[in-house]
């Protein structure tokens, strides 16, 4: 889990837009972030485990 100063001070607009980085909307990591599903990889596998991600299925073969 993200400290909550560090996520108050992501939802900031920065005084240059190069500064933006991604966070996971869910826990506020900013590594292993997923551009498509706006989450990190570990609240995205969580949620595909338990099916609550749409199109979304665990491979096996």
């Amino acid at each position: 889990m993200a400290k909550k100063a560090l996520v108050q001070k992501w939802m900031k607009t920065p005084k240059f837009s190069t500064r933006r980085y991604n966070r996971c909307n869910i826990c506020g990591r900013p590594r292993g972030y997923m551009r498509d599903f706006q989450m990190c990889r570990i609240c995205f596998r969580d949620l595909a485990s338990i099916g609550r991600i749409p199109g979304v299925t665990k491979s096996s073969w």
